[in-house]
């Protein structure tokens, strides 16, 4: 005797190839008289979605991620608690690295593509936090976005000089220099941390740029897409024309004055307006 799951299960696929061939041969005798050849419309059986609660919590958390970085959230302060271990995974995994790579090769294939003037004001912008330098070690001891940012705390962070070289912007970083533009580094950070900022960048193997620039007494409060969209243009007005721009932050790239292309890292700890 066949056994009734087995039989049911038979019965069930085979309802679906059946389905499936029935819709595949009227989709081939269904034309539209207004075009060159038939226009064909797969039914496919239902349901193709299958759920699977035991991930829900990492499809959301995947989802909230890309919605973040396509800047489709607005303007949040923490990432989801729930998410909490998700971003720590992504960050210190495979999938970070992994992103930020094909970044700096998309950059790198753009900027090797590019007719430079010759005259030395093809510029390529790079933030520095979470573009250059990585800041993971003091974020791993904050939730990894989780906790509200803290000035304080991350100034002290600052202050130590130690964040790590991004290893694939490092690489981008030298294969534009190599190839003619002017590197400017346009930051958020203050004009106090300047002398900490250059022996943190020389230590991680950044070298020979053309400006530091970071906030003066004058920036302080402003909002970074408009403090850094006044910076690029006074770049323009000193002639530069800016060809990249590389940032983790929309608000890096955005506003006005942009460039030619930019290239947005990945960073689903923090969103800086």
């Amino acid at each position: 005797m066949v056994p009734s799951a087995f039989l049911f299960h038979f019965l069930f696929f085979f309802s679906l190839l059946i389905s499936f061939s029935f819709s595949d041969s009227d989709s081939d005798s269904d034309s539209d008289s207004n075009s060159v050849g038939p226009t064909f419309h797969r039914v496919f059986p239902r349901p193709l979605i299958v759920e699977y609660p035991e991930f829900e919590a990492g499809l959301r958390c995947g989802a909230w991620r890309v919605a973040g970085e396509a800047n489709n959230l607005g303007a949040w302060r923490t990432i989801p608690e729930e998410c909490t271990e998700y971003v720590k995974e992504y960050m210190t995994g495979k999938g970070y690295a992994v992103d930020l790579e094909m970044v700096s090769k998309e950059a790198e294939e753009f900027a090797r593509s590019v007719p430079l003037g010759g005259d030395g004001k093809d510029a390529w912008i790079f933030d520095i936090d979470e573009t250059l330098l990585s800041n993971l070690p003091y974020y791993a001891a904050h939730g990894y976005g989780l906790e509200v940012f803290d000035h304080e705390k991350f100034n002290n962070w600052v202050e130590k000089g130690v964040a790590p070289a991004i290893e694939p912007s490092l690489k981008l970083y030298e294969d534009v220099l190599n190839l003619g533009f002017k590197v400017i580094l346009l930051t958020g950070r203050s004009e106090r941390h300047r002398s900490v900022t250059v022996d943190n960048l020389i230590n991680a193997g950044f070298k020979e740029w053309d400006q530091l620039i970071l906030r003066n007494s004058d920036d302080q409060g402003k909002r970074a897409v408009l403090y850094k969209s006044e910076k690029r243009s006074e770049m323009e007005k000193d002639g530069y024309r800016i060809l990249g721009n590389s940032g983790d932050q929309w608000s890096d790239l955005l506003g006005s004055s942009v460039s030619v292309r930019s290239f947005k890292l990945p960073n689903p700890m923090y969103y800086i307006p």
